[in-house]
């Protein structure tokens, strides 16, 4: 039982590993999404690749891309 102790910590890091994988936004996807922990948005006035990582109401972290107008846009 001592030998399979180590196989604990690979799994919860695999488990962690794929929680840090992004999807992709879809119309119409659900999103459960409780609290956003960061974002990072595309830069100038043009459409582009926006990330967001966030807890859902679990306490999971989620990783999503999707697509939106930068902040710098002044009209």
């Amino acid at each position: 039982m001592k030998h399979l102790a180590w196989l604990f910590p690979l799994s919860f890091a695999a488990a962690l590993a794929h929680a840090d994988e992004p999807q992709h936004y879809h119309y119409g996807m659900h999103l459960d999404v409780a609290k956003v922990i960061s974002q990072s948005l595309p830069h100038g006035c043009e459409v582009g690749e926006a990330r967001m990582v966030y807890l859902d109401s679990q306490g999971r972290q989620h990783s999503l891309i999707y697509q939106r107008q930068g902040e710098d846009c002044h009209y």
